[in-house]
């Protein structure tokens, strides 16, 4: 009964403390920093014998770190000192997105493919997996109409795939699904090439982009990572800061520019068309290549909302008569067919000229852009698969098919 309370056996005297074995390099046996080990004062003691072994032990490692690095304690005193202090402008962390030493940058191609890995997982394999040296039959037919279904390609556009697969296989009478994948990589891309038309600025100096999209389809980041394409070919770029709704969505497009090195036209507050028609005066003024406007998030379902946007564009197109030149809606890939219904909504008020997809690294499925080819074609301009600055690019039909369906280079399909 209670066992607990019994006194614990005491150790044996000649029981030693067991020692950790002295390091390596210069701290050895009978160098400056052995007091360090043999500092152990033995148990028991309290009061000032408990005062003299701390002074002891704190000697001890003072000596210590004095014969590994005679500096060690001015550089310690340095960090504490900076801990309480503001960091330094050289020691701010660096984003995410711009890593400091990348060991080799991967292509376009090889993101792209990486980016849409998560589809083709989220879809058992992916398109590429119903594809190998199994038996043509309705069976496979209908489980691969299943699978586009999901990869969000639309009723309209896997009908249609389906419908062109069926009548290659009766009429060559194939056998085996792999002699299907390039037909159906071929007409994939057939249904995608009217979307890949690229976005030329030379016509207008300042060439106006406005974007336009839903909350939270990513205007604001693609904006910035727009900046530094236009930059890299050489283009002069002037970001307007027409959200002013939003909290925060000024200072994150305020921290674009400041990563690129443009200007940036806000107001804390107030009228986002009167930050647009200061921005395209500020552009012409100063020769400036191409000015990105950011529109505040809007549903196409608040009527009221839509007719502001529709007022920030007649804005733009009394300071800049010809503008503005492209209205790009961005579109959030995760949303699937809803996508459609946006395109939609933001065409019929503000007339959308072309498309910017985001987010095709996430849990979107990819096949939602041939559902919009199918039924509200628009110039598809940019893809996003990442976070990266450098991860929007644009839309290759072939590139994306070939990712989709994880068609190798160099294979018959490819």
């Amino acid at each position: 009964m209670f066992g607990f309370l019994k006194k614990k056996p005491a150790k044996p005297a000649d029981a030693e403390t067991p020692r950790s074995p002295a390091p390596e390099g210069p701290l050895e046996a009978g160098s400056e920093a052995a007091p360090l080990a043999d500092a152990v004062a033995p148990e028991g003691l309290d009061g000032d014998a408990s005062t003299a072994r701390d002074d002891a032990l704190t000697e001890a490692a003072q000596s210590a770190l004095e014969a590994v690095a005679p500096d060690a304690p001015v550089r310690a005193q340095e960090v504490r000192a900076n801990a309480t202090e503001t960091a330094p402008a050289a020691a701010a962390p660096v984003p995410a997105d711009v890593p400091s030493e990348a060991p080799a940058k991967r292509s376009w191609a090889e993101r792209l493919r990486a980016g849409l890995s998560r589809t083709r997982s989220q879809l058992g394999g992916g398109l590429a997996g119903l594809f190998g040296r199994r038996k043509i039959d309705e069976d496979f037919l209908e489980e691969l109409e299943t699978t586009l279904l999901m990869a969000d390609c639309g009723v309209d556009a896997t009908a249609h795939l389906l419908d062109t697969l069926r009548q290659r296989w009766k009429k060559e009478r194939l056998e085996t699904t792999d002699q299907l994948q390039d037909t159906l990589a071929a007409e994939l891309v057939r249904i995608l090439e009217p979307l890949e038309q690229a976005l030329e600025v030379d016509g207008h100096t300042p060439f106006v982009i406005m974007l336009a999209g839903v909350n939270g389809s990513g205007k604001t980041t693609s904006i910035g990572k727009l900046a530094k394409w236009y930059q890299s070919r050489g283009k002069s770029v002037l970001l307007a800061a027409g959200d002013t709704f939003r909290a925060a969505a000024r200072e994150q497009l305020q921290t674009w520019g400041e990563r690129n090195g443009v200007a940036v036209i806000a107001q804390e507050s107030g009228d986002p068309a009167a930050v647009m028609y200061d921005a395209v005066n500020a552009a012409r003024a100063r020769k400036i290549d191409v000015v990105l406007a950011d529109t505040a998030g809007r549903l196409p379902t608040q009527l009221h909302l839509m007719e502001e946007i529709a007022k920030v564009k007649r804005v733009i197109a009394k300071a800049e008569p010809t503008g503005p030149h492209e209205v790009l809606l961005v579109l959030d890939s995760n949303i699937g067919q809803n996508a459609l219904a946006q395109v939609k909504a933001f065409d019929a008020a503000i007339g959308v000229t072309g498309l910017v997809v985001t987010k095709l690294d996430g849990t979107a499925k990819g096949g939602v852009i041939a559902a919009i080819a199918r039924q509200c074609p628009k110039p598809l301009r940019f893809i996003g698969v990442g976070e990266g600055i450098d991860d929007l690019q644009p839309f290759k039909a072939r590139e994306f098919v070939n990712a989709l369906l994880d068609i190798k280079p160099g294979s018959p399909a490819a």
